[in-house]
């Protein structure tokens, strides 16, 4: 999203998708104990994107990269993924995950979690998980920048650690080709088709100089011009946090311009071009690109999926009462 994310992103959600032993996630788990938690939220995030668009991209990544680490689409794994893990600071007990490779430098959007909590808080204490407002914050931020809604279903309960490590192994990496883009995704449960869904969510966003340079001066599957209007703000060496759009036609609306794009090789991302170099995954560009109703369907249903990746529930984890430390 912002930054580096690879992402990174109606509804039938598989029922191996929720944790063992644990209750399924429902769409009104909030409506008697918390009944203002999504109108909180909602206007929390409408007023931080009001404030700075890019905000939309950064929640969204957020939510990603929160979910991708730990997670097993099998119930028989007891790892957790939507757990809210990347919001802990470091521990004297635990690295957290906001150093790790993915994230250093470029993960943000903490301090709209943290008001939004605070806000939450007043209206119900210790009700609401901060993986909970992570998803619906997700969703609020697309909806606002013109993108497609789905329902949220809710319950999901907050780590009590996180893993420096497993988020450095388990967020897909900028520089894969699709063959490890594939993997990666498949590893968590999902199809090239949602793959390439969820790596809509470049529509929006900012990534750093530092995660395309190579692409930029060495790769020859991308657009001369383009190249050239991207140099300006990446040079061969320095400028490493310089940012630039994923989608450099829109970069704060949610649409399917990214596809177009790609299609003419002007992928910002190795990751992004990938999508769209004479692989599997071309048609699956070519229908989003020309159809953007049917891309909106598919992101949804790929973001509901990725929502429930074997969440913490029931009386697993805990519910924070602030969201960078445990209780």
């Amino acid at each position: 999203m912002a930054n580096i994310s690879f992402l990174l992103v109606l509804i039938t959600v598989p029922f191996v998708l929720i944790g063992m032993n644990s209750a399924q996630l429902t769409s009104n788990f909030y409506n008697s104990s918390c009944p203002n938690v999504l109108s909180i939220i909602k206007t929390a995030v409408n007023s931080a994107i009001a404030t700075e668009s890019r905000m939309g991209a950064s929640l969204l990544r957020l939510h990603f990269h929160d979910c991708f680490v730990n997670a097993s689409y099998l119930t028989y794994f007891a790892h957790s993924g939507c757990d809210a893990s990347v919001l802990l600071d470091d521990t004297s007990s635990f690295t957290g995950e906001k150093t790790a490779n993915p994230n250093s430098g470029s993960i943000r959007g903490f301090d709209v979690i943290d008001t939004i909590k605070t806000q939450v808080e007043l209206s119900c204490a210790d009700v609401v998980s901060c993986a909970d407002i992570l998803a619906v914050a997700a969703r609020d931020s697309v909806v606002k920048l013109g993108g497609p809604s789905w329902t949220v279903l809710l319950g999901r309960r907050d780590s009590t650690t996180a893993s420096l490590s497993t988020a450095n192994s388990d967020i897909p990496a900028p520089t894969l080709n699709l063959s490890g883009l594939i993997s990666s995704f498949s590893n968590k449960g999902f199809n090239s088709r949602e793959m390439v869904a969820l790596s809509g969510s470049h529509t929006i966003g900012q990534a750093r100089c530092t995660t395309f340079r190579d692409r930029l001066y060495n790769e020859t599957d991308i657009n001369a011009s383009f190249a050239t209007s991207v140099k300006s703000n990446c040079p061969q060496s320095g400028s490493d946090n310089d940012i630039s759009p994923l989608d450099t036609t829109s970069p704060t609306t949610f649409d399917n311009i990214y596809y177009k794009n790609l299609r003419i090789q002007k992928g910002l991302l190795h990751s992004d071009q990938q999508l769209s170099s004479g692989g599997s995954t071309d048609s699956i560009v070519n229908t989003y690109s020309s159809n953007s109703a049917t891309f909106f369907t598919d992101f949804a249903n790929a973001m509901v999926k990725m929502g429930n990746l074997s969440p913490l529930t029931g009386t697993n984890g805990q519910i924070r009462k602030n969201c960078r430390k445990t209780n």
